[in-house]
């Protein structure tokens, strides 16, 4: 009779075991997604935290180039010493195009930096990013160039289709 049990133990134990080799492995949990500047896709379904369109200059890419070049001085300290460049900055486009918080992302002289902020103070409103059809405040990054160039490029971004 105990050898009865002690069989009786060993083909369940068995059976138990060959039960858990049969279950599929389970599942690693889905890493999020990383976005980097210059991958970064149109999406078929946007997160909610995303607009559908982004906010634009009055005027495009042209019109911003237009500003600069009507309202930019470049620095006297920064010509004496020749420093050309983009002073990197970033603001928040409202949703009713205004623009606020202002700052320095990346820095190029202290004339140059003074300079960018008093130029984004004066810059008109915006046409807001848009989720849904609905106006959504968003931050950006833009280069304020500086330097002894009488054309002002501001960087754009490539054509998907070209």
């Amino acid at each position: 009779m105990k050898h009865l049990f002690f069989i009786f133990g060993l083909v369940a134990l068995a059976a138990g075991g060959a039960q858990a080799q049969t279950q599929p492995p389970a599942t690693p949990a889905k890493q999020p997604i990383e976005l980097r500047a210059g991958r970064m896709q149109a999406q078929a379904k946007p997160a909610a935290n995303r607009p559908d369109a982004p906010p634009q200059f009055p005027g495009g890419a042209q019109g911003l180039n237009t500003f600069f070049q009507q309202n930019l001085k470049y620095p006297e300290a920064a010509s004496v010493k020749q420093i050309s460049g983009n002073v990197v900055m970033t603001f928040t486009v409202e949703a009713d195009g205004h623009l606020t918080n202002p700052t320095v992302l990346q820095p190029l002289s202290p004339e140059c930096d003074t300079e960018a902020l008093r130029v984004l103070g004066q810059m008109p409103a915006w046409k807001p990013a848009t989720r849904k059809g609905q106006p959504v405040a968003v931050q950006v990054r833009l280069p304020v160039p500086f330097g002894n160039s009488t054309d002002v490029k501001v960087e754009q971004g490539k054509n998907k289709f070209e």
